[in-house]
């Protein structure tokens, strides 16, 4: 199978990580093996990405008690329920033959698990041929423990094509964010991107940039963007519950050091309460997490 198209080859090419990008991409393939849904079965919220009916790329996430995402053949995962009315993706998730790139990420343990491919829509949920499964490193992760689920939520809160003042604050103050890619005709992609608070940096109401970590060398994402820039965007609220969800166009920018940087635009915003959310406990930092500049040291201690 072809793992990587033109896009992350360029990228690996000009970072020089060819060779290794080919070995690490042995891991990619279309089956789910029994750990892969064991863990599958014990996980209480799925990210996913794809397009909307404008062809705006957006990320959102599911939840649900574990089992609600599970593998239903060895290439095939089922979702049970979906996304409340309002949220920018609960039309492509309901319609067959949407490309979907989805990430199941576990704050307990520090794993991760992404799968694409094409949904079905099924009665009560929906499920997706897997394309593409595969795990990454805990690089980057934040350990956290769930504390409660809440029932209720207003939905959406607000819409806007720019961030407000409190927006601003949340995405400063994030340590995790989710990214939704798309290669076209190629598929879409969900990843994970973190650090420590600040890491991500609001340049203005409709610009943001954080620096790009060294990472499994596979550049699927840094790859997408060089063919097409489209881009979602993920903020969980972990503490509260909140989302803030932001559709827009990234580039990369790569330094005469080696060091690589992405630059988003906003063009729409969603911010919601979702009912069913879980909240999360406060949480134990990466040791991975680079220092920022001009950082106190930060040991290894919850904050």
């Amino acid at each position: 199978m072809d793992r990587y198209h033109q896009g992350s080859l360029a990228v690996q090419e000009r970072v020089g990580v060819r060779e290794l990008a080919e070995h690490v991409g042995r891991s990619i393939g279309p089956g789910i093996r029994d750990v892969a849904a064991a863990f599958l079965a014990l996980q209480p919220h799925l990210v996913v990405g794809a397009a909307d009916g404008a062809g705006r790329l957006w990320a959102s996430l599911l939840t649900g008690p574990p089992g609600f995402v599970r593998a239903a053949g060895p290439d095939r995962m089922a979702v049970r329920g979906g996304l409340p009315d309002g949220d920018p993706l609960a039309g492509a998730l309901a319609s067959d033959g949407t490309r979907v790139g989805t990430i199941a990420l576990d704050p307990r343990t520090r794993r991760r698990m992404r799968l694409n491919g094409t949904l079905a829509v099924t009665d009560g949920g929906f499920a997706v041929a897997a394309e593409e499964v595969f795990s990454n490193c805990p690089k980057y992760l934040q350990k956290r423990q769930p504390l409660e689920r809440v029932a209720e939520g207003p939905g959406i809160v607000r819409r806007s094509a720019e961030l407000t003042p409190d927006q601003e604050r949340a995405v400063r103050a994030a340590d995790t964010f989710f990214v939704a890619t798309t290669a076209g005709a190629g598929g879409a992609d969900a990843s994970h991107r973190g650090g420590m608070p600040g890491f991500v940096e609001v340049l203005s109401p409709t610009e943001l940039r954080w620096p790009d970590y060294p990472g499994n060398a596979m550049f699927l994402t840094l790859g997408n963007l060089a063919l097409d820039e489209r881009a979602g965007l993920l903020f969980p609220d972990w503490e509260g519950g909140g989302l803030l969800q932001l559709s827009g166009r990234a580039r990369t920018g790569y330094g005469a050091d080696g060091s690589r940087s992405v630059r988003f635009r906003v063009e729409a915003v969603v911010e919601s309460l979702h009912p069913g959310r879980l909240r999360w406990s406060a949480p134990e930092y990466s040791p991975a997490n680079p220092a920022l500049p001009g950082a106190p040291h930060r040991g290894r201690t919850t904050r």
